[in-house]
């Protein structure tokens, strides 16, 4: 497409990140310009709006001090694009995509838009081959299928940023290791979280089979909306034209909304929900669904968002939404925290509605699914007794109620609790029936007797107990 070598000198007014321009509706929407201002200093910015009035854009720097007399705009592409490369991996970039590893930039293969292309539903293969985090309470209970988008809900304080980059670190697809990769995309980082994945990734190696894209707090609002698109665009490069299996993760989805709620309100839009725009639904969509795997594809790209729920709320209007779009959730509890169990993920209101596609014989093992039930159901018993007890006290139970005490104790303990170790799918089983060998065989009424004669009996060993022995 030939651009338009044109520049638009009538600057109307300007509304936070907004600036809007008169007589420009020539200037197609979405499309990429500079603003150039009397001093002869250039921004970025991109077309949001257009109409026989004006157009208006979203600057990506400040707009203080931006002189409207002496302002011009000119057009520099006709969409938001990113130059893609395979040596992508192992850099870290901004939010909008510029190194800030040091580095030179990259020498594109390709410049996509950042967009994506629409994935023909006809064309998507259905999820059913099983990725292994390392992370006992995912692994067993809420299984990530390779194409799912599974977010995790958390909440302000707990420590989400450390269970993403345990995952970057740690998740692998059993028999692709070769060809896995990471792009995480953070959103709103303070310097010290900046730090933090800086660091982690660097001394863990994880950086050598990631792409980072890190977006500051104090950079502009409009940065924060382009960061999840540039790192799906590298996703969807990475997976569909060089075979990968990437998993995606994106933190934290909060921060994207409250700037998207920021520029609703720069441009003046009637609010939805506490404020939220109305179109967050579909713009939240936009990016959760460009998640798969394509028929004739070798690559699949897999989301894990996360996002913190103001007051803890599950029922605000982002962990709402993203519920709605995605196929399950996984839920870092407070409680749990508190306790000082890591991860505190609780297995209880969180859910993977694709684990039955990738788990049992010929995938993990056979008696996964029948585990991931009993280990449920046992932990839900053994917290329905705590409430008793703190009411009634331990005096009123049966030996096979202070059996379940014990489990929902050592669950957490061993099973939850992990820390940061690398469990494998097998030895996250082994610890699942390590515990599970605590309770009567009588009581477990989910799994075949076959699987109880194979596994019953099963000893921990020492390296997967926590800082507590089991007695």
């Amino acid at each position: 497409m030939t651009l338009l070598q044109k520049e638009y000198n009538d600057v109307a007014y300007i509304s936070g990140p907004l600036l809007f321009v008169n007589a420009a509706s020539d200037l197609p929407n979405g499309s990429i310009v500079n603003i150039k201002d009397g001093q002869g200093k250039m921004r970025g910015g991109q077309v949001i709006s257009v109409s026989d009035q004006n157009a208006v854009i979203q600057v990506f720097e400040e707009t203080r001090g931006l002189d409207l007399a002496n302002a011009s705009v000119s057009l520099v592409e006709d969409v938001a694009r990113l130059g893609v490369s395979k040596e992508m991996i192992g850099r870290r970039f901004d939010g909008l995509g510029r190194p800030m590893d040091g580095l030179p930039a990259v020498v594109a293969e390709k410049r996509l838009n950042i967009n994506g292309q629409p994935m023909n539903p006809a064309a998507r293969a259905k999820p059913e081959e099983f990725i292994q985090t390392g992370i006992s309470t995912i692994d067993t209970q809420i299984s990530l299928i390779r194409g799912q988008k599974l977010p995790i809900f958390s909440g302000s304080g707990l420590p989400h940023n450390e269970l993403a980059a345990q995952i970057a670190r740690q998740a692998k697809v059993p028999g692709h290791e070769g060809d896995f990769a990471v792009v995480f995309a953070a959103m709103g980082l303070t310097q010290r979280e900046v730090s933090y994945f800086t660091q982690e990734f660097e001394r863990t190696g994880a950086l050598a089979r990631s792409v980072l894209f890190l977006n500051k707090a104090d950079d502009p609002a409009v940065e924060r909306l382009l960061t999840p698109r540039m790192a799906l665009t590298t996703a969807e490069y990475l997976a569909f034209e060089h075979g990968y299996h990437v998993l995606v993760i994106l933190t934290d989805l909060t921060n994207y909304c409250e700037a998207l709620r920021e520029i609703g309100g720069a441009r003046e839009e009637i609010p939805g929900r506490r404020g939220f725009p109305g179109y967050m639904y579909t713009d939240l969509a936009n990016l959760y669904e460009r998640a798969g795997v394509v028929n004739g594809k070798p690559g699949s790209v897999t989301q894990i968002p996360i996002l913190s729920m103001p007051d803890d709320d599950i029922t605000h209007p982002i962990p709402d939404l993203t519920g709605y779009i995605t196929e399950g959730q996984i839920v870092v509890d407070r409680t749990l925290n508190a306790k000082g169990v890591f991860p505190p993920i609780n297995p209880q209101p969180s859910l993977s509605r694709l684990q039955g596609n990738g788990i049992g014989k010929g995938k993990t093992r056979a008696d996964h699914k029948n585990i991931s039930d009993q280990l449920f159901a046992a932990y839900a018993n053994g917290l329905d007794l705590r409430k008793l007890v703190a009411i009634t006290g331990e005096d009123a139970l049966t030996e096979t109620d202070k059996l379940y005490l014990k489990f929902a104790d050592d669950f957490e303990g061993y099973f939850i609790g992990q820390g940061d170790q690398d469990r494998s799918i097998e030895d996250s089983l082994t610890v699942a029936w390590g515990i599970l060998s605590k309770l009567p065989q009588s009581q477990l009424t989910r799994i075949s007797k076959d699987s109880i004669d194979k596994y019953y009996g099963t000893k921990m060993d020492e390296m997967w107990k926590g800082s507590r022995s089991m007695q």
